[in-house]
């Protein structure tokens, strides 16, 4: 059998299937000298039990993603439910994204965001252009998740919570 290929969907017609799919939402942050930086990035997840890694996908034209290379470790913050107007301040482009952000540094000195539901700190031990983004593999350092909070959702769009 023989397959024909079709042409690409459309940027919108892409958006809007994979929307479909529910995430969680971090912050992933790092100290670039003596400056927290960090960016609210859906596309983090579980890589390898053996060894512990994790990955994310910056976009290519994120100002803040050359900064946490440089820094060569990060933390993903786990954002729990109630925290979307922290993910909303680090959505934007520019502006101090830590005003008023409480924040205690891991091992590396990565911001650990207080109240987050889990955190993951890494080393950054590779990447890999794909697209219009870079994959970015961590090598697990550290790690600890918080009892009794659940996750911030992003599903459609739009920010959602578990339901009992």
């Amino acid at each position: 059998m023989q397959f024909t290929r079709s042409p690409l969907p459309d940027q919108a017609a892409f958006r809007d299937v994979l929307g479909h799919y529910c995430s969680g939402v971090t912050v992933i942050t790092a100290m670039d000298g003596d400056e927290p930086v960090g960016f609210a990035c859906q596309s983090f997840q579980s890589l390898s039990l053996d060894p512990p890694m994790v990955s994310f996908a910056p976009a290519k034209t994120s100002t803040t993603w050359p900064r946490i290379r440089r820094a060569g470790w990060f933390a993903a913050s786990v954002l729990a439910e109630g925290q979307h107007d922290l993910c909303r301040q680090f959505a934007v482009s520019g502006g101090d994204k830590f005003a008023g952000v409480a924040w205690r540094p891991g091992p590396s000195g990565s911001p650990r965001l207080d109240g987050a539901l889990a955190w993951v700190e890494c080393e950054i031990v590779g990447e890999v252009e794909a697209g219009d983004h870079v994959i970015v593999l961590g090598q697990v350092l550290d790690l600890a998740s918080s009892a009794g909070s659940r996750p911030l959702l992003f599903y459609r769009g739009k920010f959602g919570a578990l339901a009992d």
